[in-house]
């Protein structure tokens, strides 16, 4: 059985049970929420309301990963989070913050701030010096799958078995961070990030097959593309299928789900935990 505890600045935090992460976007341009949280009172209040309705982790991202999404500079995102951070950590001084970054430079200062976690979409893939630094900094990090650059990488995405090349993928990133000391690894299958809606649907129905990774995994399906596309709806639209396929990802060994809608996914965690607890 992998380690089912992750160290959050000395805080031992137990994934016994899953855990829910929130997303705080503070971008101007993310696909769902783009806009709406880049101002000081916008942040804190969404932030409060996830607290309160259940959220463990809060996830804050300042560049916006959507497919065709051209990246800003380094300095451009530091500029962006670094105020949040210090906002939220005065406002509620025990939260649990995961940063959405690639980049060596602003996880350095993100961690120094009083960041918790790293959460990288790229897999280590943009950034050299990535790895060398989590493992200096002994920090928790999420190591997501990703074909490509959010720029590129719905461009026809390809793969001879998508559970099969993504678990390939894992298992050998996983064996080099072990060798640098990085042990608390959580593995994220990247549902949207280079994959076609079969694709994402393939890895949903094979979600449990990751168990053999022997690390925590993270879902982020919240109202992706794979529901309102597949429904032919709008993302605003989308949070019933989110809420279906937390639930299939629950049933499925998740450990975390990361959401835009903490109220409606906690609701969900209480329904299948009450399932199993009386099987």
């Amino acid at each position: 059985m992998f380690k089912q505890q992750i160290n959050c600045k000395g805080r031992l935090i137990s994934l016994d049970s899953p855990l829910i992460m929130g997303i705080l976007n503070v971008t101007p341009d993310s696909f769902f929420d783009g806009g709406q949280y880049i101002d000081e009172k916008s942040w804190l209040t969404q932030t409060e309301k996830m607290l309160a309705e259940g959220a463990d982790i809060i996830d804050v991202g300042c560049v916006s990963t959507r497919p065709g999404a051209s990246l800003p500079d380094e300095d451009n995102e530091l500029s962006r989070l670094i105020p949040v951070l210090e906002s939220l950590l005065k406002k509620f001084p025990d939260i649990i913050i995961s940063v959405d970054t690639f980049r060596s430079k602003v996880t350095v200062e993100a961690i120094n701030t009083g960041a918790a976690i790293i959460n990288d979409v790229s897999g280590g893939n943009l950034d050299a010096e990535l790895y060398n630094t989590i493992a200096k900094l002994n920090v928790p990090y999420i190591l997501m799958h990703m074909q490509g650059t959010p720029e590129n990488m719905q461009k026809k995405p390809f793969y001879n078995n998508v559970t099969k090349d993504i678990i390939k993928f894992f298992s050998e990133k996983t064996e080099y961070l072990h060798k640098l000391g990085i042990n608390d690894i959580i593995i994220d299958p990247g549902f949207g990030f280079g994959k076609t809606l079969n694709d994402n649907f393939q890895l949903m129905q094979n979600l449990h097959l990751f168990k053999f990774i022997q690390h925590p995994l993270i879902v982020g399906i919240s109202r992706k593309s794979m529901i309102w596309k597949f429904l032919n709806i709008t993302p605003s639209e989308a949070l019933n299928g989110t809420s279906v396929l937390n639930t299939l990802a629950l049933l499925k060994n998740a450990n975390i789900l990361r959401v835009h809608d903490v109220k409606e996914a906690k609701e969900c965690l209480r329904i299948v935990n009450y399932f199993e607890s009386t099987l």
